[in-house]
């Protein structure tokens, strides 16, 4: 399942690379007396495709010599209702979207709401139902309550006759539990917030209010479109459409958000004048908008579960260890806006198990396994013959691949040309220690060169022009006021300045550029905050100012301070204290059932 992750993540990252953006124009029109905006959205009766500014700008001239006519006022009623209660994977999608949790984070803090993870006066128990679910199931008890509660709080007009069911549509749903729901609706998100920490409580409400929706009237809106024909050959149709909440419903309660805010339609009304069919309109201004198409979105957390889930793999206990561990494993990771991006050795990794395992690390095969064990557990089929199966040729396969397949092929080599100065080939590979450049190779007379590629720089972006830059790192900046020499480089954390035996980071500054100026600056900051940092300086062991509060630091392990404890007033004495009685206690330390639970999970 992990290997699948990957790959979705590799395919998607190749598909934003290789996408080439393609021109388009929008054709909107400004009328006045009434006033409204209408969108060109047909051409001779087709969709329209406005490819160039030249055929925009025709669209235009015709438009101008003749009139725009209204040809058709359609008002309709239209009903939304609400989705689905929570299973797994929609819980942390939606927690993702409005709370901004991560798929590991929303499992912990359920987790903690399921197990009782707080302290309410005259209550036990968990305030959910459990979390790990593929099912859209709710008790006849959750129902009766959810009915009670919404003719309560919102009246009788908001409640249903009869309860809203929902068809289970994920492949391999197991339905093993219930949906995710609050265990007594009647414990509504005001009157356990002061018992809760801010993330269970946000998350309850969360749960509590999806949970009620499913339960409530569908919203009701009156929606108004107009049709209007423009042209010198009435040729084109221009639309606006406008909407109008009449019953909030379930609106009342809670909206499911989206990946793609770009595509959501505002819950808001949108309300258009009075306009009659044939009526002649009066045009402000013709707007043409060039745009362009963008590449497919890079995953994030919720919509990597939601893919996962929509191609039968995974479990719902499996969705948020598999997305932590491909990021811990360093195949994958987070951009700044928390989208997923594969790391060069996520690529490398992916590409060869697809050249060389490709039937193995497929959607389909995975799937595949998935429902064969569903039929093991439910004893439709024999899991010995079902191992031996898949393992006796994999074994083979192993033996074969191991001496066939190249280190070259392995790592993923990729020349890039010719250094001017020696004729030898540069490629670019992952090494020992991360992504780098080559020069020559190792059969040469001369020793190969190597360059580190700087964070942020894919092997598969980098250029022969960028490789050439790189081999002229380090790069000596200058001196210290004591003589010291200062040398700039690229490292696997960054840029940085070395001086002796000190490395200070240098942020977006570029090593091959910084100055000598802006290089003291930044020593004397770093030296400035590091002396900041020390409390006490024992020699073997210091007392330092951290993140996280004040802790102790003996080589290169840290020790947390105890907070009854004034990390100022430590002597060298107590500081030992500290350290042995954590040490002592570590080594004592045997995991409790939660822990091995929580870790087999």
């Amino acid at each position: 399942v992990q290997s699948v992750a990957v790959r979705i993540i590799v395919e998607r990252e190749r598909d934003i690379r290789s996408f080439v953006p393609e021109e388009y124009w929008r054709i909107k029109t400004q009328f006045q007396h009434p006033e409204f905006v209408a969108e060109l959205t047909k051409i001779h009766g087709k969709t329209s495709k406005v490819k160039n500014e030249q055929e925009a700008q025709a669209i235009e001239q015709s438009m101008k010599q003749g009139n725009f006519v209204v040809n058709e006022v359609i008002e309709k009623d239209s009903f939304r209702k609400p989705v689905a209660p929570f299973t797994t994977s929609t819980l942390q999608q939606e927690a993702a979207r409005k709370l901004s949790f991560s798929v590991s984070q929303t499992m912990r803090i359920a987790q903690q709401l399921y197990e009782g993870y707080f302290e309410i006066p005259g209550y036990t128990g968990g305030l959910i139902t459990y979390m790990r679910t593929d099912s859209f199931h709710l008790s006849n008890q959750a129902l009766e309550q959810a009915k009670e509660v919404i003719t309560q709080e919102y009246g009788d007009a908001f409640a249903l006759e009869k309860p809203r069911t929902f068809a289970t549509k994920s492949k391999g749903a197991q339905e093993a539990h219930e949906a995710i729901r609050p265990t007594d609706l009647s414990m509504k998100p005001s009157q356990v917030e002061a018992h809760l920490n801010q993330q269970q409580y946000r998350l309850y409400d969360l749960i509590w209010k999806r949970t009620v929706a499913t339960q409530m009237q569908d919203a009701k809106f009156a929606i108004t479109t107009y049709k209007i024909l423009a042209g010198a050959n009435k040729e084109y149709l221009l639309e606006v459409k406008g909407q109008r909440l009449l019953f909030p419903g379930f609106l009342k309660v809670y909206t499911e958000g989206q990946d793609d805010t770009e595509s959501v339609l505002s819950d808001k009304d949108v309300l258009l004048p009075k306009v009659e069919k044939d009526q002649e309109l009066n045009v402000k201004q013709i707007h043409l908008e060039q745009h362009f198409t963008k590449p497919p979105p890079r995953f994030t957390e919720a919509s990597l579960v939601k893919k996962l889930e929509a191609e039968g793999i995974g479990r719902p206990s499996t969705y948020a260890p598999t997305i932590s561990t491909i990021q811990d494993r360093g195949y994958v990771e987070k951009t700044e806006n928390k989208k997923l991006k594969p790391t060069d050795i996520g690529e490398v990794v992916n590409d060869f198990l697809v050249a060389h395992f490709n039937d193995i690390v497929n959607l389909g095969f995975t799937s595949q396994i998935e429902s064969n064990f569903d039929e093991i557990a439910q004893g439709k089929q024999e899991w010995i013959g079902m191992m031996k199966e898949f393992y006796f040729p994999f074994v083979e396969r192993i033996e074969e691949k191991e001496s066939s397949v190249t280190r070259a092929e392995a790592v993923q080599e990729r020349v890039l040309g010719i250094e001017p100065q020696s004729g030898r080939p540069i490629s670019a590979r992952m090494g020992r220690y991360g992504p780098m450049i080559q020069v020559g190779t190792k059969d040469d007379k001369e020793k190969p060169k190597f360059a580190s590629i700087p964070k942020g720089k894919s092997i598969h972006e980098v250029t022969l022009e960028d490789a050439l830059t790189y081999f002229q790192l380090p790069r000596t900046v200058g001196n210290t006021k004591e003589g010291e020499p200062i040398t700039a480089n690229y490292g696997r954390y960054g840029s940085y300045i070395k001086v002796g035996k000190n490395y200070f980071s240098i942020g977006e500054h570029d090593p091959l550029s910084i100055s000598l100026e802006t290089s003291l600056e930044i020593i004397a900051q770093g030296k400035d905050q590091k002396a900041k940092s020390v409390i006490h300086d024992f020699g073997t062991l210091k007392v330092l100012r951290g993140v996280y509060g004040p802790y102790i630091k003996k080589d290169s392990k840290n020790y947390r301070i105890p907070k009854n404890m004034n990390a100022e007033e430590l002597n060298e004495e107590q500081c030992w204290a500290i350290i042995e009685r954590r040490f002592s206690k570590k080594s004592s330390q045997k995991p409790t059932s939660t822990e091995t639970d929580s870790s087999l999970a």
